[in-house]
């Protein structure tokens, strides 16, 4: 499948967020202000359109979730048949991607360590392997690594990490955790304007 596989901190300078697709963000926290390309901010001139806006935010969930725009789209789709706001609950379908959540349980560095973990075996779901990064997980499912990978340096690395927060969604005990409910819209982080992407494929 098709993926972006340039410079990583060139997509979060586009977008002006620390999206979270590295480890070690110095070198991107001194240039984040500073738009990609050979005029960088001297190539943006008078206001953004709201077209602008709206694909600058909804490239931004893309690029931060690792998703192409094809299944974006998927997820909009899913989420209109929810009674629910459909911007809240379209985020909700991203975070319990099953890359997501190895992510926010603290047992990859990044979205990408994590979806390379599932999809070379090394996740299980119910005690099963799994190595479907798109899966969706429900509430009550465990989700765990297996324990040769608990000597991999760089999860150990992330199970280190002290200033990790368990989102309140989730229950964690060594390598498995559990999905105790769906996420809240708070606990969503990523400073995300869902309405902006409701609006960009609603026109």
């Amino acid at each position: 499948m098709a993926r972006y596989t340039g410079p990583k901190n060139r997509l979060a300078r586009a977008v002006a967020r620390d999206l979270g697709l590295k480890t070690n963000t110095t070198k991107l926290q001194r240039r984040l202000g500073v738009p990609p390309g050979q005029h960088g901010s001297k190539g943006t001139h008078g206001k953004p359109s709201d077209y602008r806006t709206q694909l600058k935010e909804k490239q931004k969930v893309r690029w931060t979730y690792g998703i192409l725009e094809k299944q974006l789209h998927k997820y909009y789709v899913e989420a209109r048949k929810n009674p629910k706001a459909t911007g809240t609950r379209m985020l909700q379908l991203l975070e319990l991607r099953l890359d997501n959540v190895i992510y926010r349980l603290g047992f990859a560095p990044t979205r990408a360590a994590a979806r390379q973990f599932v999809g070379h075996g090394h996740v299980l779901v119910d005690g099963k392997m799994l190595n479907i990064p798109s899966y969706q997980v429900k509430i009550s499912q465990t989700v765990g690594i297996n324990t040769k990978l608990s000597d991999n340096p760089i999860v150990k690395l992330a199970l280190n990490d002290k200033k990790l927060a368990l989102p309140k969604w989730l229950e964690k005990q060594a390598l498995v955790g559990k999905i105790i409910r769906e996420p809240e819209r708070n606990e969503i982080e990523g400073e995300i304007t869902e309405q902006l992407i409701v609006e960009y494929y609603s026109r």
